[in-house]
């Protein structure tokens, strides 16, 4: 053997055996000599060396190596030789494997110290790379440990959802860093699909997971609360999301989601929903994305139950696959998962004859006025003229542009009128117009619906028959004089010939946010178009979108008419936004509404389309609670030749400073107080070099029938939060 070959192996077998055998100080001290004799590190293992010599402790022994282990990822960034760093590095994983072996010898002894052991496994977690050194830094003044001999039962809630949600932050790490990869190895093994959890397994994730669950299983059992999952031991690690409740077949998706067909009377299991999810009657996700992505706000609107799992709890629902369950979130939280043949009487009583009518709404379309067939200035409109002559999209943005002008850029607007003179030609290929065809689909369909045909094969029409239609206007033409009309409009509003602004064009249907329908991402956004021909097509796309299947089945599931959706389409010049996400004027984890939600990722179309994006709670003295980190190490960025591109970063920093955060609290209260809304409003928004520009706002429509269901209500009773509960063990008498 190659004596270098030689020395690197016998070199990996030391390291091994260091790692895998109990650790002693001689062990230890050969490190020293491997950092220079200024660093920090070696002033750090110096006096770990001593205090680590004499301690027997388990507790004592964890949290030394916890302070270590975290010392070298601190200095790991000092000016220190190549060598200094792979010393650093194999001390970590030295170290790091002694903590594995020595964590399970601590056994909590009181709340107090099962409050501290989390904190110290969330450290060692910060230290191994599952967190980053920012999140740590916040997380760590949430796992404070109290003196006290009593703590509140809101403190304990409190700390342990903190707990939950750092360990979801660190599986989420292990995703990112290694998702792209498992992806593209999967499609021709299939085992490498394993790996991320294979990682988690052989990490202090694992601990940390089982130790999270412990300190869950305790609270709900001091608060009398407790999840039911299919028998499932340590089952209250999961976490309601959405409240509702629904009953059908079970199906656990282990892989990727991207190609599963879904349908509507099944409950699925994702690692990670699809960005274009179809209706479905239940969701549990291994990664709940974030709180306000389209299909989160569609599950929220639409009283669909949806809740947060760990990895395991996956694995463990493997073997219920293909089961009839009952599966129901409470309004606070609590998850209830059983075989549907063990359902109650008032559970059965649920599904009972619903009266499916009763519980969809009409379109409005009674104050539509189709004689506006002009291209209009945003300027012009006003959130009044919503569902009248265009979407709430553009009327609501040009309310945005009346009050804040400069926060707002210009913008055209396709109304519904221009949209229904060309449905009005005559369809080629048929006896009629493109609205005939269009409404005798729904003749058809009333007709076999009377005829006692099956809803699969009345569906099947019609969605068969929308996808003609939908084919059709893609290539309709446009009467004489259109596109000349919409060139100069385009010159005049946005200051430059089409070809030369690169622009967003927008779907505004006037069946999206309804009183109790949001309609949240149904339809069709072109991201960044220049070139003129494409902007032409682009318009006929977006009047074709909401005839797409899953634009149908969506609103098919609430409105009585969904012939009567009228495209509207808002054009407005693309910014180039450092970040982007969604603003919800209220706090969406609690109910309060004089909290801010935001969530944010790096580029355009942040955190509507189901992204790991960075979320946080807003309250009104400006304290920011972190929900969730980013962990997206892609984002979309667009080009100034039109287009957009996937780039690359880090999740090293934080998206949102201090400073971006009270600007954007104060942009919520001045959105409160000068936008003319009932409720909470929902915000599209970016920031580009400081200044946030304001793309879309909505009511933020919640299913309202969910939140006051009394069943809901009953499985999560509230706690008193004030009570007291034993924290610290007393102390001894010294007698």
């Amino acid at each position: 053997m190659i004596p270098f070959v030689t020395e690197l192996f016998d070199q990996l077998i030391a390291d091994l055996e260091i790692r895998y055998q109990p650790l002693t100080v001689v062990d230890l001290t050969r490190y020293k000599k491997r950092f220079p004799k200024e660093s920090r590190l070696r002033a750090d293992l110096e006096r770990f060396l001593i205090a680590y010599s004499g301690e027997t402790s388990a507790k004592m022994q964890c949290l030394l190596l916890a302070d270590m282990l975290l010392g070298i990822r601190l200095h790991m960034t000092d000016s220190i030789p190549p060598r200094a760093r792979m010393a650093g590095l194999d001390l970590s994983l030295t170290l790091e494997g002694a903590f594995l072996k020595t964590a399970p010898g601590w056994q909590p002894r009181s709340l107090q110290d099962q409050f501290e052991k989390v904190r110290c496994l969330n450290q060692v977690a910060a230290a191994t790379g599952f967190l980053e050194l920012w999140e740590w830094e916040l997380l760590a003044e949430n796992l404070r440990i109290d003196t006290s001999l009593e703590i509140s039962l809101a403190e304990f809630r409190a700390y342990t959802r903190q707990a939950q949600a750092a360990v979801e932050w660190g599986t989420g790490m292990v995703r990112a860093t290694y998702g792209e990869v498992v992806r593209r190895y999967t499609e021709f093994e299939p085992l490498a699909n394993g790996f991320p959890d294979d990682v988690v397994r052989s990490s202090v994730l694992l601990p940390l997971g089982q130790e999270v669950s412990a300190l869950a299983s305790h609270y709900a059992e001091t608060a009398g609360l407790a999840n039911e999952v299919m028998g499932i031991a340590g089952a209250n690690s999961l976490r309601g999301l959405n409240p509702g409740y629904a009953m059908g077949e079970l199906v656990v998706v282990e892989n990727q989601a991207h190609d599963v067909k879904v349908s509507a009377d099944k409950i699925y299991v994702f690692q990670h929903p699809p960005a274009d999810l179809k209706p479905v009657a239940g969701i549990a996700t291994v990664s709940e994305g974030n709180l306000v992505s389209h299909v989160q706000l569609l599950a929220r609107n639409l009283g669909i139950p949806n809740a947060v799992l760990g990895a395991r709890d996956l694995q463990d629902l493997k073997a219920f696959q293909g089961q009839i369950v009952f599966y129901a979130v409470s309004n606070t939280g609590t998850v209830i998962l059983k075989p549907a043949a063990e359902m109650t009487s008032e559970e059965a009583g649920l599904f009972a004859q619903k009266g499916r009518s009763e519980e969809k709404i009409r379109v409005p379309i009674e104050e539509m006025d189709l004689t506006v067939q002009a291209v209009l200035d945003l300027r012009s409109l006003r959130a009044s003229h919503s569902g009248i002559w265009c979407g709430p999209k553009a009327a609501n943005l040009g309310e945005l542009k009346h009050l804040f002008p400069e926060h707002v850029v210009e913008g055209l607007v396709l109304p519904f009128g221009l949209f229904r003179i060309h449905m009005d030609q005559q369809m080629p290929g048929t006896g009629g117009s493109y609205w005939e065809f269009l409404t005798a689909i729904f003749r058809r369909a009333e007709n076999m619906r009377r005829g006692d045909a099956q809803d699969e094969q009345i569906e099947k029409m019609i969605l068969s028959d929308l996808g003609v239609l939908r084919g059709a206007i893609k290539v309709m033409p446009f009467l004489p004089g259109l596109e000349e009309y919409i060139r100069r409009q385009f010159l005049a509003v946005l200051g430059a010939p089409m070809g030369q602004v690169p622009v967003f064009v927008r779907s505004d249907t006037n069946m999206e946010d309804l009183k109790d329908f949001t309609g949240a991402g149904l339809n069709l956004t072109l991201f960044n178009v220049l070139e003129e021909e494409k902007i032409m097509q682009g318009i006929r796309d977006v009047w074709a979108s909401p005839y797409s299947e899953r634009s149908y089945r969506w609103r098919q599931r609430y409105l009585l008419d969904p012939e009567n959706v009228y495209p509207s389409i808002l054009i407005i010049p693309s910014v180039d936004a450092e970040r982007s996400g969604v603003m919800i004027t209220k706090g969406v984890t609690t109910g309060r509404e004089d909290q801010v939600t935001v969530a944010f990722s790096r580029g355009v179309g942040g955190a509507v389309d189901g992204q790991s994006a960075e979320s946080w709670l807003i309250d009104p003295d400006a304290r920011c609670h972190l929900l969730a980190p980013a962990r997206e190490t892609t984002f979309t960025a667009i080009l100034r030749s039109g287009g957009t591109l996937k780039a690359q970063t880090g999740l090293s920093d934080r998206l949102l400073s201090p400073e971006d955060l009270l600007a954007l609290q104060e942009m919520a209260g001045s959105m409160r107080s000068r936008f003319n809304a009932s409720g909470p409003l929902d915000i599209e928004l970016g920031i580009r070099e400081n200044k946030i520009w304001l793309f879309q706002v909505r009511p933020f429509v919640e299913n309202k029938k969910a939140a006051a269901s009394a069943y809901l209500l009953s499985i999560s009773p509230e706690p008193d939060m004030e009570r007291l509960i034993p924290f610290a063990e007393p102390k001894q008498n010294d007698d």
